[in-house]
């Protein structure tokens, strides 16, 4: 029997609870899920490669059949084929992400085969997304339910 295995890229900078709902939700249809850190090494995030593993990995640590990894400077498609992933699933928030995904999985399908599948997101998580997360923190909003409590906390330090 072949291990089901599928990667869910981003930049995760932050890690929001939308994101964990996601890679949640693909554990349950996948043996492994690999959460993919892609980055480029020349531009500077809010936290570093080492700060967002960790912090990802603090989020993820009750699902057993996940692990995260980082990347720099290369095609998602090809960390699918170093770690043996058929398949990339990717959240959407609406319609804005569906039109700008729409095309990379296509593009990505056409490079290797790999197929994107899409988990629309929690309706109570729409809203969310890890830019106007640390918009919020640096206005000194309230952003406690929307990421996980020690990435909140480490956004209260780096920008409040």
């Amino acid at each position: 029997m072949t291990t089901r295995r599928c990667v869910c890229p981003g930049s995760y900078d932050p890690v929001t609870n939308g994101h964990v709902d996601v890679i949640s939700r693909a554990s349950g249809l996948f043996d492994e899920v690999v959460v993919a850190i892609l980055h480029n090494p020349a531009k500077h995030g809010t936290f570093g490669i080492d700060e967002r593993t960790a912090l990802l990995e603090g989020a993820l640590g009750h699902l057993p059949n996940v692990r995260v990894g980082s990347w720099a400077d290369t095609l998602v498609v090809d960390v699918c084929r170093e770690v043996g992933a058929d398949s990339m699933v990717k959240g959407l928030r609406g319609g804005t992400d569906f039109a700008y995904e729409l095309p990379m999985a296509h593009m990505n399908r056409h490079l290797t085969g790999v197929e994107t599948l899409f988990l629309t997101a929690a309706p109570d998580l729409q809203h969310v997304s890890s830019s106007l997360i640390k918009e919020v923190v640096r206005y000194g909003g309230d952003v406690s339910g929307l990421v996980p409590d020690d990435v909140r906390v480490a956004l209260e330090e780096r920008l409040g």
